[in-house]
């Protein structure tokens, strides 16, 4: 291997501990400690501790109060204590849980003896020229020479830079940036160059997450200005040089200690979780015992057939709307990852760019665009759209450039200061104005058709639209990946997206199946593959009969309001009163969903609560406009009769699947293997930004400072904040809302089955084993018994949850029938 190919092998081994973070504007809600999740989740959060700062656990304050609201079964708690060598005085420990936070508080007259050190203005140089190259669009004066990628443009801004010193491997810098790296360590020992990289990466994991996900995105803004793990890594070194900067890595941890602290906390969120648990696996097991197919679809009798089945994402913010949908008439709702299983990148209209619109986890197939098939529409948008972007030019201009924003609100006078006092004091006026002035402006669905047919365009190695095949095979796995064999007249494919003002973190409510962008696209795309008359036949091939009469349209959900769009405009006049009485019918279930989400009631079912929630959606001072996956804890896989008579306030995903019709497991492997790694990297998202906002977060909304349009800084400098708002998670700064638990699975399926998918998938089994996530199947050939399991492919009966783990075992053998 030459030298260069080792210094970068070296520096992605390095970066491999930082997890990746998504730009602000498509924010992806990911595991911060994703780098770890190769080590048991005790290790994990002590080894990122040393690494980051980061607290892992909650705080003694916060399993206090879940003990007093009955959250944590005491006796659970004792047990668990008692296993890993405490005693029982809870109360003593908690003392020492928070005397032990205390100790732990970074002291400040230490902070401000370090504002000068070497390190920090390594610091403040580098922020200050990542926030400049990094930038996408928001930025008026951006770094010269970006196109040459960040190595070369900073050794070309270095000698203009007054913070730079004059002296050291800076004011030379090699051509390449392997030699400015061999350069800078060569005092060091080529075996202390790793522990140097992993240290200087985690220096700043904001900015360094930022930049790892770029390179290996490869996008337009990639493409256009290049950025390397290697040439920002040789940059930092050389400003280290040139600050006379100790590089000396620290000392390892001692992985196989852990503190006593941490154990205590350990115990108190195992048992913690287990409650949660047990309560999710009993309710889900008894409804399993009354399941027996009577309520299984005759396709043959018009009678049995539903008013209409709505598919919605898996997302928490769906349980609550389904349960409201299907309250209001004869409607079954259906679980299934918000991208509807067709990874693509997708281009608007007149977007500037395409964003990818699948998981984190995979990588698009298809780019799909949309293609106009109204002219008179599309002539109306244009011109609407041209007059609404120049004035939003100006305005931007105006607001940004410092030269010229004093002078515009005093020309503009009354008219400006009317229209601000208006945002701020009526803000439900405010969103209706602009809302009526949305729909004055044609959607994309209005006038386009997404292009699913192939061409030969297909130059950078991405293939545009979907071939004949292709389309049959993302149809058919959609239907058997939920268990459907029948079809009502109206199946709607229900993206969802959010709406929110002034909230630099809003993508974080839209799609995470779809990376942090609306659903209403991949429903579209799915729903014209369904309606295609070549694809019915291609499915009827695979064993899936649709009715002639079975027509598929597509809708967009919004979280923020409740309201559910149908994108309606190609249903045939047959079906225009099944259409108009599922509006009808959405209408009062959003009443009922926004009462119930917005904390007015149920008494305020009516238009209070939607006023309410509209008014949240467009009020720029409201820093909770919603809860977005706040509280999620479950992930349920089964019949949607498991839960559809359940309340689970919200707190749980739910995918459709039926394990009869899944014989080989095949669905089950997709189900585990994707959409339950997607909700384990939301959960912890969620759970690390609760326990430790300031390390794993983005602290208050109040003090956030946009930067490029790829983040938010707390301040003017420093590294780029990478989690949710504090306002995202708790309820007042000290009063989490969030309730910081790992993700309980429960799948109900044979227990066999699941271990057999397992076996084949050591990365999922690998989550289990290392305690991120936990799993419990309810078996329904094993009289409803629920297995959890252990560790190594071994379960332990779910009913022994209450002590704490014991040897595992094989689960007990099925009988025969």
């Amino acid at each position: 291997m030459s030298t260069d190919n080792a210094v970068d092998a070296a520096v992605d081994e390095a970066a491999s501990s930082v997890g990746s973070v998504w730009p602000i504007h498509s924010f992806v809600t990911a595991n911060p400690l994703s780098g770890f999740e190769d080590r048991p989740f005790e290790e994990a959060v002590s080894r990122a501790a040393d690494r980051f700062g980061g607290r892992g656990y909650p705080r003694a304050e916060t399993f206090r109060a879940a003990l007093d609201e009955g959250r944590i079964d005491r006796e659970r708690l004792d047990a668990e204590l008692i296993e890993r060598g405490f005693d029982a005085d809870t109360e003593r420990l908690l003392e020492r849980l928070a005397a032990a936070e205390e100790a732990d508080e970074p002291d400040e007259a230490g902070e401000r003896a370090q504002t000068d050190s070497a390190a920090e203005r390594v610091d403040r140089v580098l922020t200050k020229w990542l926030s400049a190259f990094l930038d996408e669009g928001r930025a008026e004066w951006s770094m010269p020479n970006r196109e040459a990628g960040f190595y070369d443009a900073f050794r070309s801004v270095a000698a203009y830079d007054d913070e730079v010193p004059d002296g050291g491997l800076v004011a030379d810098l090699p051509d390449a940036p392997t030699e400015a790296i061999e350069a800078a360590l060569d005092a060091y020992p080529r075996d202390q160059w790793e522990p140097i990289f992993e240290a200087q990466f985690a220096a700043l994991p904001g900015w360094t997450g930022l930049l790892k996900r770029r390179a290996a995105d490869d996008g337009a803004w990639q493409s256009a200005y290049p950025i390397t793990l290697t040439g920002y890594l040789a940059v930092r070194l050389a400003l280290a040089d040139a600050f006379d900067t100790d590089l000396s890595p620290p000392p390892e941890a001692d992985a196989g200690e852990l503190a006593a602290s941490d154990e205590i906390a350990a115990a108190f969120l195992s048992a913690w979780e287990a409650g949660y648990r047990g309560e999710l696996v009993d309710r889900v097991a008894a409804e399993s015992e009354g399941l027996d197919g009577s309520d299984a679809l005759d396709e043959g009798d018009d009678a049995e057939r539903p008013a209409a089945q709505l598919v919605f994402c898996i997302d928490t913010r769906s349980e609550v709307i389904r349960r409201h949908v299907e309250a209001t008439g004869d409607y079954e709702t259906h679980g299934y990852a918000g991208f509807f299983g067709v990874p693509i990148e997708y281009r608007g209209y007149d977007a500037a760019v395409s964003v990818d619109a699948c998981p984190p986890i995979l990588d698009p197939q298809h780019r799909v665009s949309e293609v106009p098939t109204d002219g008179e529409t599309r002539a109306s948008r244009d011109r609407l759209t041209s007059i609404r972007e120049t004035a939003e030019s100006v305005i931007e201009t105006l607001r940004s450039n410092p030269a010229t924003a004093f002078s515009f609100v005093e020309g503009a006078g009354s008219g400006y200061g009317l229209a601000l006092a208006a945002r701020t004091l009526l803000p439900g006026r405010v969103y209706d104005f602009l809302a009526s002035a949305d729909d004055a402006v044609p959607d994309d669905h209005e006038f386009c058709e997404p292009g699913l047919h192939g061409e030969d365009d297909a130059s950078d190695g991405l293939p545009v639209g979907l071939t004949h095949e292709e389309r049959v095979e993302y149809a058919a796995t959609a239907f058997e990946l939920m268990g459907w064999e029948a079809f009502g007249r109206l199946v709607v494919f229900t993206g969802h997206a959010a709406e929110t003002a002034n909230n630099p973190h809003g993508s974080s409510l839209d799609c995470g199946a779809c990376a942090g962008n609306p659903g209403g696209p991949n429903a579209r795309v799915l729903a014209a593959i369904c309606n295609d008359p070549a694809v019915r036949d291609g499915l009827r091939e695979r064993g899936h009969d649709v009715p002639d009469d079975t027509v598929f349209l597509a809708a967009e959900h919004n979280t923020t309001t409740d309201e559910v769009e149908l994108y309606d405009g190609g249903v045939p006049d047959s079906h225009a009163g099944d259409v108009e009485r599922l509006r009808a019918d959405l209408d009062v279930a959003r009443k009922r969903a926004t009462a119930e989400r917005v904390g007015l009631g149920s008494s305020t079912a009516d238009a209070t609560s939607v006023r309410e929630a509209e008014r949240r959606a467009g009020d720029w001072a409201e820093t909770r406009p919603e809860w977005g996956l706040a509280g999620n804890a479950g992930f349920v896989i089964g019949p949607r009769e498991l839960t559809s008579d359940l309340d689970l306030d919200g707190r749980a995903f739910l995918h459709s699947y039926d394990w009869a019709t899944d014989p080989d497991g095949d669905a089950l492997e997709a189900i585990l293997a994707g959409p339950m790694v997607v909700t384990q990297w939301i959960n912890a998202q969620y759970y690390f930004s609760t326990v430790d906002n300031a390390a794993y977060g983005s602290g208050s909304k109040v003090t956030q400072n946009p930067v490029g349009n790829v983040g938010v800084y707390q301040g003017n400098g420093g590294d780029l904040m990478t989690g949710l708002p504090l306002q995202s998670v708790k309820a007042a700064a000290d009063t989490p809302y969030h309730q910081p638990l790992r993700l309980s699975t429960v799948v109900h399926a044979p227990v066999d089955r699941v271990m057999d998918v397992l076996a084949d998938n050591g990365a999922v089994a690998e989550l289990l084993d290392n305690d991120w996530l936990s799993l419990t199947v309810v078996d329904p050939t094993r009289d409803h018994r629920a297995f959890r399991y252990d560790e190594e492919l071994a379960w332990t009966p779910a009913s022994d949850d209450a002590e704490p783990r014991s040897a595992p075992t094989k689960p007990p053998a099925a009988a025969d029938d």
